[in-house]
């Protein structure tokens, strides 16, 4: 068994014990109340390690409600005040719908938002470690403003609003540090699935081959398959896939006929059935787009692999273009804590009180005053801690009565409008007024799980020394990718740049149940079962065990390299979007159950990626958009 490694009485109090479920003798929130109490009452969520993201004690609450039952008595008084709008959910569809009805509404309205975690962002969540003296800033959730030029203009503007100017990160992204440093990326086969440990050049995604590269490239990719601990006909075959030029859909009816083909078979049976590909092979590729899509290749079409150009379909010689799969921007615009960053800005603009500075870049060190959230003085509140449990609407019809679940205790607040910008799941359970039929729509998608993983380090020369800066794992017992961070300076935090800095190692897992036959949907039901059901021990030990396993060769010591660990956990991770392998091809993001899923409800509008089957930034703004202009109308 892997040694557990050594921790202070701090990251136990502060995070380890959050950690703890079965067999502890303390409740979630009386947890919950240790940690604020711990450094002198000061309570700064995003320096917590242990078991965060959906951490014990933010999501007890809403499972009572959904899988029991539960209900709690409505309290006869109010907690306080009217508010012109109670938002539920403080991520950043929730942030946004605030932002924006606060723009629109006109004079200085009163605003709640509530949230059942002891941080708002959803999920863009901050990680922050102090090692050797160094802080170190790092995204346990939503990563990065993807293809900000794409978006729409009230997602434009939003940036603009509050003081995110996206050109600015070319000069704060460093696009040529692995290069210069000659850090290229690795594959990991671990000794579980592999008989040893072993690490290599990736190139399962390598098209040079069947190109015009020349033959010194050929038989430099063909030494490093021969290294790889394979079968030897597994050698072979993969140097034939990478290789080949062969159309393998040649004769088989028409561009239509072949389009229908690939998108009713997975690129892994397409692998098996049609370039005729061993398992072992299969396998190497099965799991590469996890962290992308949050499935694997076993539940991903063949067509969506052609339009990702995988090797075997890149001579199908198909007449098909599709603009998503197509980035006109580099993948830049990133904050050193992701869009934790983005959802600061918001919040900074709405309290500007809680958060000092006045620029993107001062807000990247700047230290969140978590008891200036909520103040009675403020317009807008962010009361977190709070689960909501019932929405519904007066006798009156005028306005709506909202009950919250805060450490155990319910209180009631009474709007004039709400904003649904919580899970879409939870969102039947909570409001007893939805119709039958709009229940069904919002059960037919299932939020991905996922897992963000952020190992502090006193040191990366193990990267180093081994020339990679990060490994994908072909069948793993947990991360199936892990690497240093993004290279991001701004606002006066360095990225490292010397392998003897201490620095912030980023690890992803997706829980699924690959190769049984499920489709996207079932997967991600079975691996969030699978989550919930894992203790930090469980994580701290696989994290340990390939970490070493791949980076033993560069000098790694577990013990005295790692000096932290935060896992992220988000059973409900990423909103859910369709999938032409599991879902009806006509579905897609204007077209599905998520429309009817998010029908405006009086006084009640739905908010949050779900309700785009779009799990971007730009989906849960439009979102949000759509939710406050519903509201605006009546």
């Amino acid at each position: 068994m892997t040694k557990k490694l050594s921790i202070t009485r701090r990251d136990f109090m502060n995070g380890f014990a959050m950690s703890l479920t079965a067999g502890t003798a303390l409740s979630p929130f009386e947890l919950l109340a240790m940690n604020e109490q711990m450094g002198k009452g000061v309570f700064y969520p995003p320096e917590l390690t242990g078991m965060r993201g959906s951490h014990p004690g933010s999501f007890e609450v809403a499972h009572a409600l959904a899988r029991n039952g539960a209900r709690w008595t409505e309290p006869s008084d109010q907690t306080d005040r009217d508010y012109d709008v109670v938002v539920v959910g403080g991520g950043i569809s929730g942030l946004s719908a605030a932002h924006l009805y606060r723009q629109r509404n006109g004079g200085d309205p009163r605003i709640l938002i509530l949230d059942n975690h002891d941080d708002f962002g959803g999920h863009a969540k901050r990680n922050e470690f102090t090692v050797d003296g160094k802080q170190l800033i790092c995204y346990g959730g939503s990563q990065s403003i993807d293809s900000p030029g794409s978006w729409s203009p009230v997602g434009k503007k939003l940036l603009k609003d509050v003081g995110i100017h996206p050109e600015h990160f070319y000069d704060y992204f460093d696009r040529h540090y692995f290069k210069d440093r000659k850090l290229g990326r690795g594959l990991y086969f671990s000794r579980d699935q592999y008989g040893k440990d072993y690490v290599s050049d990736n190139i399962l995604g390598d098209n040079s081959l069947s190109s015009t590269e020349t033959e010194d490239n050929e038989q430099k990719i063909l030494d490093i398959i021969n290294a790889y601990p394979i079968a030897e006909a597994s050698k072979a075959a993969l140097f034939k896939l990478l290789s080949e030029t062969e159309n393998y859909l040649l004769g088989m009816g028409s561009q239509e006929d072949k389009i229908n083909l690939l998108r009713q078979t997975s690129y892994s049976d397409f692998l098996r059935k049609y370039a005729n590909i061993q398992e072992e092979v299969v396998q190497l590729f099965r799991d590469m787009p996890r962290g992308l899509w949050g499935v694997g290749w076993d539940a991903l079409s063949a067509l969506d692999a052609y339009k990702s150009q995988m090797p075997g379909t890149r001579h199908l010689n198909l007449e098909l273009v599709d603009e998503s799969y197509q980035r006109n921007e580099p993948y830049i615009f990133h904050f050193p804590d992701g869009n934790a960053g983005f959802a600061r800005s918001i919040v900074r603009d709405l309290i500007p009180s809680a958060i000092p500075g006045t620029t993107m870049e001062d807000l990247v060190k700047a230290r969140v005053d978590y008891d200036g959230l909520d103040l009675a003085s403020s317009m807008v509140r962010i009361r977190l801690n709070s689960t909501a449990v019932k929405v519904q609407h007066t006798p009156s019809e005028k306005a709506v009565d909202v009950t919250y679940i805060k450490h155990g205790k319910a209180y009631r607040v009474r709007a004039e409008h709400v904003i649904m910008a919580c899970y879409n799941n939870i969102i039947p359970h909570i409001c007893p007024e939805m119709p039958d039929a709009q229940k069904e729509a919002i059960a037919y998608a299932t939020k991905m799980p996922l897992v963000y993983i952020s190992i502090a380090v006193r040191n990366w020369k193990a990267f180093s020394n081994l020339g990679y800066r990060s490994f994908y794992v072909p069948q793993p017992s947990l991360m199936h990718s892990f690497g240093l961070d993004f290279p991001v300076s701004m606002g006066g935090y360095n990225f490292t740049q010397n392998p003897d800095e201490p620095t912030v190692i980023h690890g992803t897992y997706v829980p699924l149940d690959p190769d049984k036959g499920l489709n996207a949907r079932q997967q991600c039901i079975a691996g969030r079962t699978r989550l919930y059901e894992m203790s930090f021990d469980d994580f701290e030990e696989n994290i340990v065990s390939q970490m070493s396993g791949a980076l033993h060769g560069g000098g790694f010591d577990a013990e005295r390299d790692i000096a932290a660990i935060t896992v992220n956990r988000w059973p409900h991770g990423y909103a859910y979007e369709y999938i032409d392998y599991s879902d009806p091809v006509e579905f897609n993001p204007q077209n599905g159950p998520h429309i009817a899923g998010r029908a405006q409800i009086g006084r009640i509008s739905i908010a949050n990626s779900d309700a785009s089957a779009y799990a971007y930034l730009t989906g849960a703004i439009d979102a949000a958009d759509r939710a406050v202009n519903e509201q605006l109308m009546l």
